[in-house]
């Protein structure tokens, strides 16, 4: 397997042969060169720099982690470690100890085998596209000294963030713990065995939640894989129905993506998170919203019947967040469950995320399915198909495009085509070795159907 460096991080996983795969030798020279890109970046300042160190429960973590430490100490970095973390409170950790920038170790919805370093900015946000590029030519400099003795890093802090980041949750604004108490909601939780066990259950339990725990315990033994999608989360639907609880929360190994599955154990769907979210948040404060050219439509729908304006970015979370300081935006995020709230910070939280689905539901009194049915019907298929070294993706995608001229053609990041009922947008993934093919239409027929006639595009166009 490859190592993928992208405006994700750099991912792989575990074992084999540096360069191909994500090594101990590899670990150490990417954080290198992170610790090379913020001491550029500082040059002028005085003292030591201050680097936040988080990890979600994967079994590679603790060695990871290790491994990080071990180099950002080596490279004269004083280090925060906070341990057993989610993605968004490792971010938030940056910021509230003044930190120089941050690395999460996660390769969040990725199976087991795989891992990853997440690098976060002084701001405690993902490095831009160029930002990321600076830090893998470091990477492949050899004339970096290490600091001697006199000149090692210190390990400041060994200390959870995880309290913190609950804390600062429940004191925004818009999260109506006391509505949310008195409704006294029943709650499947499935982490997938992750850091979402410690901080979800709880944030639940101080919310006046009654939580059932599913795959809980952080053990990076995930129960089943570990995307939020559908197909991955019979279980829960089950257990929701047994215990009659009123809805089930779902994350993945990181905790920035949030799934909610009905009192019916159907699924709320996760590109209707976003949208939810938006919905109570744009009904106190008026303003635009921004996502992903891949989300859902019913996100611009919501925006727009609430007087605002809906804005589409590249994917990848640090495009959301480039376009949503641009246009002001009060609320953003993915489709893929990824709420983005800048009242906190510009980060996809799905801990946010509960708490103002949460509030709404309760002010609303409704049920689950009842939420849902006030959205507009939207029906996602979302495929993909592996990449071989024969296939040149770029070549597709100006093909596709060429075909399709005549229609309305986005191609900030890879090609999405607007027809008057549906979309398709076709993009290589920045976190696996795949072509993305995901689509929209008025029903699930429609959209399988638009999916499988594209996927067969592809791979006329490949010779496959």
């Amino acid at each position: 397997m490859t190592l993928i460096k992208s405006i994700s991080g750099i991912r792989g996983t575990i074992g084999g042969v540096p360069g191909d795969n994500l090594t101990p030798i590899d670990v150490v020279k990417f954080a290198t060169a992170y610790v090379r890109f913020l001491s550029e970046r500082r040059a002028a300042a005085a003292g030591r720099l201050k680097i936040v160190v988080g990890r979600d429960a994967r079994l590679s973590g603790t060695m990871v982690n290790d491994l990080i430490e071990g180099t950002l100490l080596g490279c004269g970095a004083d280090v925060v470690n906070v341990g057993l973390c989610t993605t968004p409170g490792t971010e938030l950790a940056v910021t509230t100890h003044k930190a120089d920038g941050g690395i999460i170790i996660t390769a969040s919805h990725n199976p087991r085998q795989w891992n990853a370093l997440k690098l976060l900015n002084a701001d405690g946000e993902f490095l831009s596209d160029a930002e990321g590029k600076r830090v893998l030519a470091l990477a492949e400099e050899e004339n970096f000294a290490y600091p001697d003795v006199d000149g090692l890093g210190h390990v400041l802090s060994r200390e959870s963030f995880n309290e913190q980041h609950i804390r600062m949750v429940l004191a925004l604004p818009l999260v109506d713990v006391e509505a949310v108490r008195r409704r006294h909601f029943r709650v499947v939780v499935d982490a997938v065995n992750s850091v979402g066990g410690i901080v979800i259950p709880e944030l639940l339990r101080r919310l006046g939640c009654d939580v059932v725990e599913l795959n809980c315990e952080p053990t990076g033994e995930f129960a089943h894989n570990p995307e939020p999608l559908p197909e991955n989360l019979t279980e829960i639907s089950r257990v929701i129905v047994r215990e009659k609880a009123d809805l089930g929360v779902v994350v993945d190994p990181d905790v920035d993506r949030l799934a909610f599955v009905s009192e019916d154990g159907s699924m709320f769907v996760e590109e209707y998170t976003l949208v939810a979210v938006a919905d109570y948040v744009l009904s106190c404060k008026k303003g635009d919203t921004v996502s992903n050219l891949s989300s859902s439509r019913a996100l611009r729908d919501v925006t727009e019947r609430h007087g605002g304006h809906y804005h589409a970015s590249a994917v990848g979370e640090v495009n959301v967040v480039t376009k949503m300081k641009e246009v002001g935006a009060v609320i953003g995020g993915e489709g893929n469950g990824g709420v983005i709230y800048p009242e906190l910070h510009y980060g996809r939280d799905a801990l946010v995320g509960v708490a103002l689905f949460l509030t709404y539901l309760a002010r609303t009194g409704l049920t689950m399915t009842a939420l849902r049915a006030t959205y507009p019907a939207y029906f996602a298929s979302k495929n993909k198909i592996a990449l071989t070294p024969a296939i040149d993706v770029d070549k597709v995608l100006r093909e596709i495009k060429a075909r399709y001229s005549s229609e309305k053609v986005n191609d900030i990041d890879g090609v999405k085509i607007d027809f008057p009922e549906s979309w398709v947008h076709l993009r290589k993934s920045n976190t696996e070795p795949i072509i993305r093919v995901y689509t929209e239409a008025k029903s699930m027929a429609e959209a399988d159907a638009l999916a499988q006639r594209f996927i067969a595009e592809i791979r006329e166009i490949c010779g496959m």
